[in-house]
């Protein structure tokens, strides 16, 4: 009975609705037909209410003909009568929106401006009935199939996905994240990420897993990169649902589809939606429903975004490229996962998975790293080297990867057949990242713009700040940056960081929008753009800019790649060359400042010619940082190019004629060459104190470094009073707390701690500490600088405890700012190991200075005169250990190398001389030791004079061993011959004075 009733309800609402939805049409078309036009939401729902209206006579006759399902009448009740309620809502709309003749102007005035604040509703309510008339017509035409067809067993749930199952698959625990939120009813869910990092597969490998856990459930594959596939796809549903029509060509099928999958009765079913990355084939509409034949109604067609069900017994899952396409699709970001590569454990995996054979795990891991743990790269590479074997082999492919942009490209490109894949995909990573550029070109080109010029930067650490208003010019120039952001970051190309304002792509992406700007022929515009862009923002290498470089710098070394030919643009890329090379300096990565700076060199070489004052700064500050690598052959012959230039083009009394001056006086110094280099800096005085005056900052620094050539000569008196200059002109001109008054400061504590004046220099010292802590800071390296130089003095004055505090500060503060492996941090180190052997702490001395030898070998190289000195040091605590076998090997080492790089009279290869005769001594080989002991005090005495520290420490060391040889009158001549000339030099307090007296007594 109550199934009856329902049937008159249906029928007699069919019937009121008829009537009721033919006047709301007429009142369309009388309105049409008097204005000429209609809003175009109202044209919308004016060509679907004929299509509605026959679909509800439709089903009203198959009712009567008693062909319909008692199952079908019971689903049709509530979208007959959801079908009222639209079309009332269309008609309070018309009431609302549209004048009427009666209406007066006012009114009809009022009603043009609100009829914009319904377009909205009326397009919601077409999207309404478009779904209602694909229900009503899947019933109505599933009840004119005959009764034998209809009592036919349903079609068995089978699976359309058309590729095989990969036996290699690897899990990422994503499939588990895929199955919980696939549990809801109705679900979309969509997989994003790179072309090639394994959406796809996933989808195929979950797809799979579904049928083995439930072979009730249907399984659809749809591929949506065009309308003609995605409508192939619903096709092949149409096929093995056997539904009417299905292998007609011009036959509607997509709304079948959409009712069959709508009805619980069919069972449950999975969707994949594969390649959904264009959300215009998703807002595109079918042309092919039965009777559309104007271009109206074509416009009207139901788009293919609703021919996607969301029924209660059906999940949808997809796979994008886009972002924001499969927001589209979803309408929820929570039921977005974002894909990423593989982590490198699974990579390593599947790399096993895909080769046969075995392999240098270290070669594997290089090889997914250089990868950046992509699957299709990692899957394509295994295919190469199974293809080409025994010939090709991990190490092979991971060498030519690296050998340069041509064979990394080749690589890259090919396309190794993958039947596991869409036929019309490449295989190629280049070829399937391509696809997207084009796609961002056509629909964003400023998008496109931007991703050019980032992939010029290093690939992490992208400052928006260099961006933002960068890449924007000509038709794009007003492009906002976000919606192109937004684009690329859609896409997966680009990643932001967590404060949101730096930016990361991945170094293959890079690449390959390089190798596509190549294609169309801008890469080298590019270049230009992003060479001239570093230019103007990487700063010079001074402290205070030391943040932005640090910042900048791995984009400076990217620029490195970037060499243009144009002259202008040749001439930046130096400019950046050159204050990267700067900075890489003052942090201790001199071999990175060597490179850098002889690019700099030779390009300024080329574009503004060798004699150009530009190109002659190169020459110097590559000669500084040849000098720092203990490379003084080199960096002299550099100073002496670009002094030689620059009293050419510039004269002999240019300030940087003069500076060229200075630095040559540097290297010589450096050298042992102390009166070459006393001469130079002289020389350099003199001409700043005519250029500019005495009291100039320039000539000042001249001083400066002639009290401190003084002071390794041994002139201890005569450097003393030339520091007391430097430092009284700086407190009148610069004012006592300017960083470079401080260094004043602190050189003059230095030579009073050489003359034993120890209370005066750790005033001078203390006072140095004070004012570089509260002007540059407790963390700047000059202060760490002051620190050291205080645990000096309190050294020499017996303070262990607080020098080994104060020398562990130092050293901790220089790991944390400059790194653990730059040159100063590395004499913090040294320093420490010192302050610790004096205390008798052994063990701990040696780890120190084992740690610096180690440091030494690796930063500044085997043969850099500071790794003899770290040499040598090993040595001592070794020696003082009684391990005197290993402690002669050091000092040999130290010796031959220090003869090798500096010659037999430089005052580290002497120190070296005098270490081994203590070796001698303590083995017990006196000859040895007395043979070597007359040589240094000879050489010393020849390059020194009898006066200087180390003669006289020369003349001391050679007494004690005619002592212990028991010739005493021989010693107590040398003896004596020490004290005087210590008191003549030093004084009789001086502390080796007393020392000297001390012992011949």
């Amino acid at each position: 009975m109550a199934e009856a009733l329902a049937v008159v309800g249906i029928v007699a609402n069919i019937v009121q609705l008829v009537d009721f939805g033919s006047r709301v049409l007429k009142r369309l078309e009388e309105y049409q037909s008097k204005r000429g036009d209609i809003p175009e939401p109202f044209r919308h729902i004016k060509a679907e209410l004929p299509v509605l209206l026959d679909a509800l006579r439709q089903t009203q006759s198959a009712i009567h003909a008693g062909s319909m399902r008692d199952e079908s009448k019971r689903a049709l009740l509530p979208a007959v009568e959801g079908c009222g309620v639209q079309i009332r809502l269309v008609d309070d709309v018309i009431a609302e929106a549209l004048p009427a003749s009666s209406d007066s102007w006012v009114r009809r005035g009022r009603k043009a401006l609100a009829s914009l604040r319904y377009n909205a509703k009326v397009e919601k309510i077409t999207t309404v009935v478009r779904g209602y008339i694909q229900t009503l017509t899947y019933h109505a035409a599933a009840s004119l199939r005959p009764l034998a067809e209809r009592n036919l067993p349903g079609p068995i749930p089978c699976s359309t996905v058309p590729f095989r199952r990969d036996p290699h698959f690897v899990d990422r625990q994503i499939l588990a994240e895929i199955d919980c939120k696939n549990q809801q009813p109705a679900s979309r869910l969509a997989l994003i990420g790179l072309g090639g990092v394994g959406k796809s597969q996933l989808a195929v490998e979950y797809s799979y897993r579904v049928r083995e856990k439930s072979p009730t459930t249907w399984v659809f594959w749809v591929h949506a990169s065009s309308t003609a596939r995605f409508e192939e796809g619903y096709r092949k549903i149409a096929e093995r649902a056997k539904l009417p029509g299905w292998d007609q060509p011009d036959a509607d099928i997509l709304n079948p589809v959409y009712s069959w999958l709508c009805d619980e009765t069919n069972g449950r079913w999975l969707m994949i939606i594969d390649n959904a990355d264009d959300p215009g084939v998703f807002t595109c509409r079918s042309n092919r429903r039965k009777g559309i034949k104007d271009e109206v109604a074509s416009r009207t067609a139901p788009a293919l975004l609703d021919s996607l069900p969301q029924s209660p017994n059906g999940s949808i899952l997809i796979t994008s490229r886009s972002r924001d396409g499969a927001f589209r699709l979803t309408g929820n970001y929570a039921d977005i996962i974002r894909v990423r590569p593989m982590d490198q454990a699974h990579a390593l995996t599947l790399l096993r998975n895909k080769l046969e054979g075995s392999f240098e795990q270290d070669d594997a891991t290089a090889l997914v790293e250089a990868l950046n743990y992509i699957p299709l790269t990692i899957t394509q590479a295994a295919a190469y080297i199974s293809q080409r074997a025994p010939r090709a082999t991990v190490l092979r492919y991971l060498q030519e990867l690296r050998r340069g942009d041509r064979d990394r490209a080749k690589l890259l490109q090919m396309d190794i057949g993958d039947s596991r894949r869409d036929g019309t995909a490449s295989n190629s990573i280049i070829a399937t990242w391509q696809i997207s550029f084009e796609h961002i070109r056509r629909a964003r080109p400023s998008a496109t713009r931007l991703l050019s010029l980032m992939s010029l930067f290093d690939r992490q650490g992208i400052p928006e700040s260099l961006l933002d208003g960068r890449y924007q010019e000509g038709s794009h120039a007003s492009a906002d940056f976000e919606d192109d952001l937004n684009t690329l970051t859609s896409f997966s190309l680009v990643a932001t960081d967590i404060d949101g304002h730096h930016f990361e792509m991945h170094r293959l992406v890079q690449f390959s929008t390089r190798k596509w700007l190549e294609l169309q022929g801008d890469l080298e515009g590019w270049k230009e753009k992003y060479v001239t862009l570093l230019n103007n923002s990487y700063p010079v290498g001074r402290y205070e800019n030391w943040k932005a470089c640090q910042m900048l710098f791995p984009h400076a070394q990217a620029v490195i790649a970037c060499q243009p030919t144009n002259g202008g643009a040749l001439e930046a890329w130096a400019s950046v060359l050159f204050k990267a090379a700067w900075y890489a300096d003052d942090m201790g990565n001199y071999q990175v400042a060597q490179e850098m700076g002889r690019d700099a060199l030779e390009a300024r070489e080329a574009a503004l010619g060798a004699e150009h004052p530009d190109t002659l700064t190169s020459v110097n500050n590559l000669g500084v940082v040849l000098s720092r690598q203990g490379k003084y052959e080199e960096a002299e012959a550099m100073h002496r190019r670009a002094l030689e230039g620059s009293k050419k083009v510039l004269k002999l009394e240019h300030p940087d004629t003069l500076t060229s001056v200075s630095n040559l006086g540097s290297v010589l110094s450096r050298q042992g060459k102390y009166e070459e280099a006393e001469a130079m800096y002289r020389r350099a005085l003199e001409g700043y104190e005519k250029i500019l005056g005495p009291e100039h900052p320039d000539t000042l620094i001249s001083v400066n470094n002639l009290g401190s050539v003084l002071e390794r000569r041994g002139k201890y008196k005569e450097a003393e009073a030339v520091h007391q200059r430097a430092l009284e002109g700086r407190e009148m001109v610069l004012g006592p707390e300017q960083p470079s008054t401080l260094t004043s400061v602190s050189n003059l504590g230095l030579v009073f701690e050489r003359q034993g004046k120890y209370e005066e220099a750790e005033a001078m010292q203390r006072r140095a500490l004070e004012g570089r802590e509260k002007v540059l800071g407790p963390e700047h390296p000059d202060t760490f600088t002051s620190i050291s130089n205080l645990a000096s003095v309190l050294l020499s004055q017996g303070n262990h405890e607080e020098a080994e505090a104060m020398y562990r500060r130092a050293l901790e503060g220089c790991t944390k700012v400059l790194g653990s492996e730059h040159p100063d941090t590395l004499t913090s180190v040294s320093n420490f190991g010192l302050a610790l052997l004096r205390q008798g702490k052994h063990e701990e001395a040696e780890a120190m200075h084992r740690r610096d030898l180690q440091g030494s070998e690796k930063v500044l190289g085997p043969e850099h005169p500071d790794t003899f000195t770290s040499v040598s040091n090993l040595g001592s605590v070794l020696s003082s250990q009684g391990k005197h076998e290993e402690a002669e090997a050091m000092y040999r080492r130290a010796l031959e190398g220090c003869i090798k790089v500096l010659g037999s009279e430089n005052l580290a290869t002497l120190t070296n001389m005098g270490n081994l005769v203590w070796t001698y001594r303590n083995r017990g080989r006196w000859e040895e030791a007395e043979e070597l002991g007359v040589q240094v005090v000879e050489t010393c005495k020849r390059v020194f004079g009898l006066k200087h520290p180390y003669t006289l420490i020369s003349i001391g060391n050679l007494a004690s061993t005619y002592m212990n040889q028991g010739r005493l009158k021989e010693a107590e001549g040398l003896q004596v011959q020490v004290m005087e000339t210590l008191k003549t030099a030093f004084g009789p307090e001086h502390p080796d004075t007393l020392t000297s007296v001390s012992s011949l007594g």
